[in-house]
């Protein structure tokens, strides 16, 4: 069985990683900081935006593989994949600007909780013998 639309967008969001990594990085050797901040906020910001993409996009992409070996439709995967990488891009943006209220961060979470929700439901629906 393969997986191969899931394998799409989990290169797409290892190369958002990647460069939410390599933003660290850069500002790590910007501040001189090896660990923690230093009180830094534009590093702790960008530490942040880092981890929260760490922390949503494996258990999405772990959902959305599921979905795709219990063989959802196409168009269901397509549309979480680009909501998930649509969804993570501008919560990285948002967050990236500001720790408040921002556009990118509260729509960005919108579609990466949704992409959760849809695919949580179809799965659990999957499971307990509703046909989709």
């Amino acid at each position: 069985m393969s997986i191969g639309i899931t394998s799409i967008y989990a290169s797409f969001l290892a190369l958002l990683i990647l460069l939410l990594s390599y933003r660290v990085v850069m500002l790590r050797r910007k501040y001189h900081v090896g660990i923690g901040t230093n009180g830094e906020k534009v590093l702790a910001r960008a530490i942040r935006v880092h981890a929260n993409a760490v922390e949503y996009i494996p258990i999405c992409l772990l959902l959305m593989a599921f979905a795709e070996m219990q063989q959802a439709p196409s168009w269901l995967l397509y549309g979480a994949g680009t909501a998930l990488l649509l969804g993570r891009v501008l919560h990285a943006l948002g967050l990236s600007k500001s720790v408040g209220k921002s556009f990118g961060r509260f729509y960005g979470v919108i579609l990466t909780w949704s992409v959760m929700l849809l695919l949580s439901g179809y799965l659990i629906g999957y499971a307990i013998g509703f046909n989709f």
